[in-house]
């Protein structure tokens, strides 16, 4: 006899499949929901494209040079359009909206598309010229053969900005709409592409073939589906250059001081790289364990952030000040609570995690220890990374750049100095230590300042769950640490694990699967005694409840 689904079986499906269309407009959850999901899936080719680097190309100067050739076309893309195009178009276009002007604000739209995309082309083929320099100077020990392979890759990838400008500008008014598949589907996409290319060209081109592969990810994962998205929603190009629309006005009112301005979080590397570069292969240790870490700050801090960027602009415009107050706030609030949680589980379990993604192939155990001491350094600050990214988006929803823009450039010379210290003091893992210490001060600063100006008040966050998670992240970051430490020891005595091919990722996929499930008992254990919500809301959220 067959069986039949059951009525909230039914509907829970039927909720799915709406949620997955491209055109269905989400909720301020069910677009986290979507974001989150959708990061997992990204991370986990992300991680497929680390893994496939590192067993092909190990750490080491070419990778060292792959990684720095993305320096260049990112300070030209934060500079010229700060980085932030799809955030400063959601605010414009919303204020047009309550007006009943939507036409006009797509009319903005695309005086600053074809104007931007004319500088940002003339302003590749300028750099081009200047990438070897450039490389030179950011990156001073790399000897002259390095410096013209990431020369190279740079000219390559310097296009790809045109591409990720364009498609970010068409994706703002999906963001407007609240249609966010298409974005959910920009870094599958951009993943995917540079796998393919280094699978079909790594023998005839070697690395520089994923260089081509994240060209051509930025063109199809990012313009190409937000154009086809943009062109079925309705919208369509129009030709226009009028440098004299009040448009124009606000839109480089909210722009210039993302140009001028720069952030830790973008300029991290940065920083990291000039002093890792005189380690051979500590900027592909540290952009890996970076790697590992920005799969979770993805999931809480991007999809958060960009999920909640549409309703706190909507709420601003309509003036509904206390609503914006309270939304930033819970969001914050469960970020920082959920950051902790995860700290707690990637710390314990890290050299398991990264001997799994990276080790193997040329990534040698070597450097499988150390990417592991960087990423459970780097996890540390999650919640800030989280609570920053969601702060910065509630100025931008506001219409304000300038102030975070310039208190984050405070921040850098503050924090600077910081990195050089690090290194001198502890080498590649001191780097790791000092961006943690500039990104609590970077979202202690953002928070501090929408305090002052009565924008979302320090006292409305929820302490006292944030208290209980950092409590059960403890208990729960303890019981799996024990699982890493014994198990490893005790599959030794066992010949049949020992007996099996590829013996140690079976046992670091076992110590995954047993940490997991350990930590997540102790965690909900510690949460439910100490009078938490979070276990019973999660389950009702996701309908088992």
């Amino acid at each position: 006899m067959e069986t039949q689904p059951s009525p909230r079986a039914r509907s829970l499906w039927a909720r799915l499949l709406s949620a997955l269309r491209p055109t269905h407009a989400h909720s301020a959850f069910s677009a986290s929901v979507l974001l989150a999901a959708s990061s997992v899936a990204s991370a986990l080719v992300g991680l497929a494209r680390g893994k496939y680097i590192a067993w092909i190309f190990g750490a080491g100067p070419h990778t060292d040079a792959y990684m720095a050739a993305f320096r260049l076309p990112d300070l030209m893309n934060n500079f010229l359009v700060g980085g932030a195009v799809s955030i400063t178009f959601v605010t414009i276009l919303n204020r047009y909206r309550e007006r009943g002007e939507e036409d006009e604000g797509e009319r903005v739209l695309f005086i600053v598309f074809n104007l931007m995309v004319i500088v940002l082309a003339v302003a590749s083929i300028a750099l081009m010229f200047l990438a070897a320099p450039f490389i030179r100077w950011t990156n001073p020990g790399f000897p002259p053969s390095q410096v013209a392979l990431s020369a190279h890759m740079t000219r390559i990838l310097l296009p790809a900005q045109i591409f990720l400008f364009a498609g970010s500008v068409l994706g703002a008014p999906l963001l407007v709409r609240k249609q966010f598949a298409y974005q959910a589907a920009t870094p599958i996409l951009y993943n995917l592409s540079i796998i393919l290319f280094g699978v079909m060209l790594h023998r005839r081109l070697g690395i520089s073939a994923l260089a081509i592969g994240a060209t051509a990810g930025f063109f199809l994962g990012s313009f190409v589906i937000n154009a086809w998205g943009a062109a079925h929603a309705g919208i369509r190009y129009r030709w226009s250059i009028d440098l004299r629309h009040p448009g124009i006005r606000m839109w480089l009112y909210m722009t210039l001081p993302l140009m001028f301005g720069f952030t830790l979080p973008f300029l991290d590397q940065y920083f990291a790289g000039f002093y890792a570069s005189r380690g051979t292969g500590d900027i592909t240790r540290l952009a890996n364990a970076k790697q590992l870490f920005s799969a979770p700050m993805s999931m809480l801090a991007l999809a958060a952030g960009v999920a909640s960027m549409p309703f706190f602009a909507q709420l601003w415009a309509a003036e509904k000040r206390y609503e914006f107050a309270t939304g930033v706030a819970n969001s914050v609030s469960r970020v920082i609570a959920l950051g902790l949680l995860g700290s707690s589980l990637m710390i314990a379990l890290s050299h398991a995690i990264v001997d799994l993604v990276f080790g193997g192939g040329h990534f040698a155990p070597g450097d499988v220890d150390l990417t592991a001491l960087f990423f459970a350094l780097y996890t540390i600050s999650l919640f800030a990374w989280s609570a920053q990214a969601i702060y910065a988006r509630a100025f931008y929803a506001a219409g304000i750049t300038w102030l975070p823009m310039l208190a984050s450039t405070v921040i850098l010379v503050i924090a600077f100095p910081l990195y050089g210290l690090g290194y001198s003091a502890w080498g590649a893992a001191g780097l790791a230590i000092a961006s943690d210490l500039g990104i609590v001060l970077q979202a202690a600063t953002l928070g501090l300042l929408l305090h002052q100006r009565h924008m979302v008040s320090l006292a409305s966050l929820d302490f006292a769950e944030m208290g209980r998670c950092l409590l059960a992240g403890c208990a729960g970051g303890g019981a799996a640490s024990l699982i890493a430490w014994g198990l490893p020891a005790f599959a030794h005595h066992l010949p049949a694990v020992a007996a099996l091919r590829h013996a140690r990722y079976w046992t670091d996929a076992i110590i995954l699967l047993a940490g997991v499930a350990v930590w997540a008992l102790a965690a909900k254990w510690t949460l439910e005694k100490s009078g938490s919500a979070l276990p019973r809301v999660a389950m009702n959220r996701l309908g088992l409840g």
